[in-house]
């Protein structure tokens, strides 16, 4: 058996597996590169292999890092069955229309401009009915049932208590005698989420895939909906708009699951709360129609007091003029509306109708990346452009960890350590960035005394049995003395044009100095982290 990561290798984006075995080819998940340009330039890339040749395709859940290049395999050639639950299948009937959209938008702008510089045409990554045929592919899997892929390799998916529907993949292959377990995180939840159920505890394998995108960190005990219903009330109180950029599948269902208790216990008024995303709220439908997804404490819940969607104050924005008619009416409102980051969407609208209002609170419960709107509010700007306009930023503006739906450091460790019967022969560390996958490799080796391995893309592990051998990848990649000689040519020049402007900006602003000085010590404990971890 042959397994070759193409995709969450050293990144945390495009989720892909290869495996090869005596009678069967198929791949664990086919994500989509997101984040900075060179990263996502792999989408446009060829596959590493010819999709009519793949057999089938196990997907783990619904998000797009996930499955996001599914229509692009299907277009290809890929005519082979998509496995994966039920819930996760509903979820990439919106998902993958979704990102076609986006897609052809893109297309459609970029065109435009280079219309009139005189640039070539470009096309989409896929289209709307690429989407609509690569969901025809989908196959409906259930938890806890074995899937037989041949006589000699089978599969089972467990809840991987990341989002709804989402799975842990055990792999069964039996070659030459040997049957060889292997088992695939996918994105492992954090446990004692609010509406899903706890990660499945395995007991044993031969080989593991783990994801590490917090390896490096612990997520933050604390009261969750004291926290809530204490900023609510307060900006109620104040009357202004909690205004909340929010991601549309998981985390804008686990808000309002929230919302829904504290309402039901008294704790907050009958405020009016507005769903404002079409895919949220088309996730949301998805999330309140597949019960049997939910923990114990959900169902009692809903069993008692009837579900999310019964709640009276909960309004739905279904078009783009009820969602601009928000910000023209009176009174205070909880608006979630996405982007997740503040960077796109209709959030944008909000944020320019109320960042300006010392009344109204913004509060963010998710990772802000470098350079999103979401992370310069986060870090204390007073002053930024929305939608081609300079606002001041008066607004309280807040930020709540611990609503990562991905395990942390210590819960991935204690996840690993129920794998006894039997002890795994290695464990690659996959789907994280590398200062946190080199930390999750120390505490796998120092806690477990397992032997761990973060894969290369295009590396591959040539397996038999219990036994491993690595072999290095062969993907074709720029020069990295030249690619880095590049990037630091550039870099010289973006610096002194930011000296120059940070100068100018100090000069003017003083009291923006100490927000400056974070934002640049925050990027050099960044590189002196990388370099430990290299020790260089």
């Amino acid at each position: 058996m042959r397994l070759r990561f193409l995709g969450a290798a050293r990144t945390v984006t495009g989720s892909s597996y290869l495996i090869e075995t005596n009678d069967k080819k198929f791949l664990i998940d086919c994500g989509m590169f997101q984040g900075a340009r060179r990263i996502r330039s792999l989408n446009y890339e060829e596959f590493a292999y010819n999709p009519g040749e793949i057999d089938c395709l196990l997907l783990t859940h619904a998000h797009v890092d996930h499955c996001g290049l599914i229509p692009k395999l299907c277009r290809e050639g890929f005519g082979g069955p998509v496995y994966a639950t039920k819930t996760t299948t509903e979820l990439a009937m919106i998902m993958l229309p979704d990102s076609a959209h986006i897609q052809e938008a893109d297309a459609e702008l970029q065109n435009r401009k280079g219309q009139r510089s005189g640039d070539a045409p470009v096309k989409p990554l896929y289209t709307l009915q690429d989407a609509s045929n690569a969901l025809k592919r989908f196959s409906i899997v259930s938890y806890d049932t074995e899937l037989e892929l041949s006589d000699n390799v089978k599969a089972v998916f467990r809840d991987a208590g990341h989002i709804i529907g989402s799975a842990i993949i055990e792999l069964y292959v039996t070659e030459n005698g040997k049957t060889t377990k292997l088992v695939f995180s996918g994105d492992l939840g954090q446990p004692d989420q609010p509406i899903i159920k706890d990660p499945t505890i395995i007991n044993g394998a031969d080989f593991i895939v783990v994801e590490s995108t917090y390896g490096d960190r612990i997520h933050q005990i604390y009261d969750k909906e004291e926290t809530l219903a204490e900023i609510i009330n307060d900006t109620m109180d104040r009357g202004g708009n909690l205004i909340i950029p929010s991601f549309a599948v998981g985390r804008t269902q686990t808000l309002l699951y929230y919302f829904y208790k504290l309402w039901k216990a008294g704790r907050i008024d009958d405020v009016p709360i507005i769903l404002d995303s079409p895919l949220a709220i088309a996730a949301t439908r998805i999330f309140m129609r597949n019960s049997q997804d939910f923990d114990e404490d959900a169902i009692a819940l809903f069993n008692k007091n009837g579900n999310i969607s019964e709640l009276p104050q909960l309004r739905i924005c279904e078009t783009a003029a009820e969602s601009k008619a928000l910000n023209s009416s009176e009174g205070s409102a909880i608006i979630i509306s996405a982007s997740g980051m503040a960077d796109a969407g209709r959030i944008l609208h909000h944020l320019k109708h109320n960042l300006w209002r010392p009344e109204s609170t913004i509060l963010f419960v998710g990772y802000q990346a470098e350079g999103s709107l979401g992370r310069r509010l986060v870090e204390g700007m007073k002053r930024v452009r929305v939608m081609g306009e300079e606002i001041a930023v008066r607004a309280k503006i807040m930020m709540l960890d611990g609503f990562s739906a991905h395990a942390d450091e210590r819960q991935i460790v204690d996840w690993l350590g129920h794998f006894n019967k039997p002890r795994p022969a290695k464990v690659f560390i996959v789907h994280g960035e590398t200062p946190a996958q080199e930390a999750i490799k120390s505490e796998i080796q120092k806690e477990l005394a397992l032997e761990a391995y973060i894969p290369f893309r295009g590396d591959a592990a040539e397996i038999e049995g219990r036994a491993c051998k690595m072999e290095l990848s062969t993907i074709p990649s720029v020069s990295v003395e030249k690619d880095m000689e590049e990037i630091l040519k550039n870099f010289d020049a973006d610096y002194r044009a930011v000296r120059k402007k940070l100068l100018q900006l100090v000069i003017k602003r003083p009291e923006l100095m100490e927000p400056i000085i974070r934002t640049l010590e925050k990027g050099w404990k960044y590189l002196k982290r990388l370099f430990a971890a290299y020790n260089i």
